[in-house]
């Protein structure tokens, strides 16, 4: 018994030294425990972090107000360390929407924007 609590004594120590300011960015973890479903993503390819979040201020000694937006309105903006990871800007992490043109149908023409690879196969048949 006293192995296992000093183990995850080592783990608990990693986690409280993290500490956010005000203005910091943090990412929010979607399925904290498993098998729960979170916000609506289930599965092996759901996300396992949203955001990043504006820090508005700190609760308590691990826990941080998040500035959520408006259509997470219903979620608790509470969150402790453990379940927000710091998040260090990257230019590399935004990506662009393009523009999509519908018809009066609401419908849109796919077309290929370049062709990467092609093979031609054919059958040498004895003649």
């Amino acid at each position: 018994m006293r192995a296992a609590h000093d183990r995850q004594k080592i783990y608990a120590d990693l986690r409280s030294d993290i500490e956010f300011a005000f203005g910091d960015k943090a990412l929010l973890k979607v399925s904290p425990m498993r098998a729960v479903m979170r916000f609506g993503n289930r599965g092996k390819l759901s996300l396992k972090f949203i955001g990043p979040y504006e820090i508005l201020d700190k609760v308590g000694e691990v826990a941080y107000h998040l500035a959520l937006p408006s259509a997470l309105e219903r979620v608790r903006n509470v969150f402790y360390v453990s379940q927000s990871p710091k998040y260090v800007s990257d230019a590399s992490h935004i990506l662009e929407a393009e523009t999509i043109e519908l018809d009066d149908a609401l419908t849109y023409v796919k077309t290929p924007k370049e062709i990467l690879d092609w093979k031609c196969n054919t059958l040498f048949l004895p003649t």
